[in-house]
């Protein structure tokens, strides 16, 4: 049987092929896959939450719902961002199955073929694997510890010339895989850039609430209402398998998008919309998110301690601030891609760097994870890691 023409043979997700490798081996300790810690999710919190909903209001909550989401929960969601001093409505908000489906309706609803795309290097892969559908020419913008290097879309971007308007996609905060926040000062200079380039931005950020301080930064939806397009999630503050995000947009883009979803799946899970709305309404979210932080930061520091102790000092990396993951660079002669195969062999698993990259792949590079595996195969997996480095060098 034939595929259709978009459909890429091999364009499946890296880090996924990995994790069929490793999630039936309990020998083989995985650093690689992006999942929050189980030990995160609140599930006698949740089952009560479904429990109220299907008791009080069963016959609602397992009917076919609005497309646009749970009036309630869109309403709970735009009040917690005018707390934030963003003036939105519950019209200004699409619920999703996950934020992946929000990068899928931006692909639908904002990219044309031949578009451009300009995406930080290295990035998030869902996110080009879910626009590539589309038909978009990436470019690659650099980072570094301030993240995004603004004055090199601003150059790229400029020499792209005419045609239509692009994107910009960016995690502005604790980024898979890198790890590096985007600072304020570069906030605003993107958000000046993107606007006298006519580029829409992107704001993917699953991660702005796992800051191990608590502190944050304004977004960039605050900062440019009308020329952001927001995706948010609840998967990293909750539970993925409950498949629950949302999208903040200008009402015509909510509009577009509410369209299209109607086409690919009628609506988002009314009886979990409800039971997130209960959840949020009890004031549960602010002592949970505190544990999910003080969880991952005692696990980053683990990382971070191993890595010292086992990797060699050529091996450079950045310690989180937040977030799940930590971003290694190696010496330059290793390539991550073809060390791979006997980090499996000796029983560990990392992501190599190379598929984070539109263009030009730093091969020297690798993804870790801290926040699924335990504090000891973090260490084991770090040393065995660490041994194969040496090996190299």
């Amino acid at each position: 049987m034939q595929l259709a023409k978009k459909i890429q043979p091999g364009g499946g997700s890296a880090i996924r092929e990995i994790a069929k490798k490793t999630v039936l081996n309990p020998n083989i300790i995985s650093l690689a896959g992006g999942l929050p810690s189980p030990d995160s999710f609140p599930v006698e919190e949740m089952r009560a939450c479904f429990d109220a909903v299907l008791s009080k209001q069963g016959r609602v909550a397992l009917q076919y719902g609005a497309t646009d989401g749970y009036l309630p929960l869109r309403e709970l969601i735009a009040s917690q961002w005018r707390g934030r001093g963003v003036a939105i409505q519950a019209e200004n908000v699409l619920i999703t199955c996950g934020s992946q489906q929000g990068l899928d309706l931006v692909g639908r609803v904002l990219v044309d073929e031949g578009a451009t795309v300009f995406t930080e290097s290295p990035t998030y892969l869902g996110a080009t694997q879910a626009l590539r559908a589309y038909g978009p020419a990436f470019v690659g913008i650099g980072s570094d510890q301030k993240g995004l290097v603004v004055d090199a879309l601003a150059e790229r971007s400029s020499a792209c010339g005419g045609g239509r308007a692009g994107l910009v996609y960016v995690v502005p905060n604790f980024p898979n895989p890198s790890g590096r926040t985007l600072d304020a000062a570069r906030r605003e200079a993107l958000d000046h850039v993107a606007q006298s380039r006519g580029l829409v931005i992107v704001e993917d950020d699953p991660y702005a609430e796992l800051s191990f301080d608590g502190s944050s930064l304004p977004s960039l939806l605050s900062l440019s209402p009308g020329n952001v397009i927001h995706l948010g999630s609840f998967s990293k503050i909750l539970s993925p398998g409950i498949r629950l995000g949302f999208v903040i947009a200008p009402v015509h883009v909510i509009r577009a998008m509410e369209q299209v979803k109607q086409g690919i799946d009628l609506h988002t899970s009314g009886l979990t919309q409800m039971a997130m709305a209960t959840l949020l309404e009890s004031g549960f979210m602010d002592g949970h998110l505190q544990r999910i932080r003080e969880l991952y930061a005692r696990k980053s520091q683990v990382m971070c301690g191993a890595v010292r102790t086992h990797m060699p000092p050529s091996v450079r990396f950045e310690e989180p601030k937040g977030g799940m993951f930590m971003w290694l660079t190696l010496p330059e002669h290793i390539d991550t891609t073809e060390l791979l195969p006997k980090a499996l062999a000796a029983g560990v698993a990392f992501v190599p760097g190379a598929p984070f990259y539109v263009e030009h792949p730093e091969r020297n590079t690798m993804r870790l994870s801290f926040a699924t595996a335990s504090d000891s195969n973090i260490k084991t997996g770090i040393e065995r890691i660490g041994s194969l480095i040496r090996g190299c060098t």
